[in-house]
């Protein structure tokens, strides 16, 4: 469905990313395997995008202020390198941090276009009317769809550069990140630059910090997907049965979080006709967050058919943004 908001705003609306049914065969499949695990997917309803909101403020929370303060310092050399008059944002959510980039494009002379990709139209729709407001000329070409499903609905534009930004690309093992990767990169053409955000590799108790803050908002946040779950399958999982664990795989170098059973339960999901017998101190997996050096990121975009142009990190090497050239 496409819809003309006003003459600086399209509106494109794709179907919907996934129905019950796919997303219920899905949540079966994860909670028989062993590991039992939670697409993390479904952390994501109102009241999960709420509490996320709140992690990227808290002290122990390190990537977002890294990510934005290496955006700050790089913005402008960023749209130099690429001259790029269109920005493509997947899962742009409410495009904080993409004001830096617009605003050095903007400063450039040569920011023409913004298209915006997400699942919820509400956000896009909010962000289109903002932009506009606040950048004289530009267009938003709106896109309320699922990036790695709809990525070839995305309209060609040229000079372009489409970014990933927060440390997305980390939620996937290394081998479905290539794969997403190659999905971005095909209907892109040559010359085209791609920007990809990475959480680095640092001290662990760094690491875990920012997943096991003080205020407890994490272990609400992961909570809460039990209420999700409970919702699309008729279930009774109670969330306050569940204790948040997030730790560091140090051979992995990568985040792992779990919701683990405080006792032994049994857990009906109606929609799913099955029960679920967990003991105490059972695990449920409900996302991965990966850690990068440089050189994983560079073999991860050459797999992909991109090629490395500038690799950008805070002082602290804390976080790293990969702006990479389509081959």
């Amino acid at each position: 469905m496409r819809e003309t908001l006003d003459d600086r705003i399209l509106l494109d609306v794709r179907p919907a990313a996934s129905d019950a049914a796919t997303d219920l065969e899905e949540l079966r499949a994860g909670l028989l395997a062993s590991p039992r695990r939670i697409p993390s997917k479904h952390f994501y309803d109102r009241r999960g995008s709420a509490l996320f909101e709140r992690i990227t403020e808290l002290p122990e929370y390190y990537l977002t202020r890294a990510e934005r303060a290496l955006l700050e310092h790089s913005a402008d050399e960023i749209a130099a390198a690429t001259e790029a008059e269109e920005l493509v944002e997947l899962g742009s959510g409410a495009a904080t941090k993409t004001r830096l980039l617009l605003d050095a494009m903007a400063r450039r002379g040569c920011l023409r276009l913004y298209v915006p990709v997400d699942v919820s139209e509400s956000e896009v729709r909010r962000v289109a009317l903002e932009l506009v407001g606040e950048y004289p000329g530009l267009r938003v070409h709106g896109m309320v769809a699922d990036f790695t499903r709809h990525l070839d609905d995305i309209p060609p534009g040229d000079p372009r550069l489409v970014i990933l930004l927060g440390s997305t690309v980390g939620n996937y093992a290394r081998d479905p990140a290539v794969a997403l990767l190659r999905q971005i990169a095909r209907p892109m053409a040559a010359g085209d630059f791609f920007l990809l955000g990475a959480d680095l590799v640092k001290d662990p108790a760094v690491i875990e910090a920012a997943y096991n803050d003080a205020a407890g908002v994490t272990a609400e946040f992961n909570r809460n997907i039990l209420r999700v779950v409970n919702r699309l399958a008729s279930a009774d999982f109670d969330p306050a049965a569940f204790r948040h664990q997030a730790r560091y795989d140090r051979d992995e170098r990568r985040i792992e979080i779990w919701l683990v059973a405080e006792r032994r339960q049994r857990v009906r999901l109606t929609a799913l006709d099955l029960d679920l017998e967990l003991a105490a101190g059972e695990p449920i997996l409900t996302e991965l967050s990966c850690k990068y050096d440089r050189q994983q990121v560079d073999a991860m975009l050459a797999a992909s058919g991109f090629r490395l142009a500038r690799w950008l990190t805070d002082p602290g090497q804390r976080f790293g943004l990969a702006l990479a050239s389509r081959v």
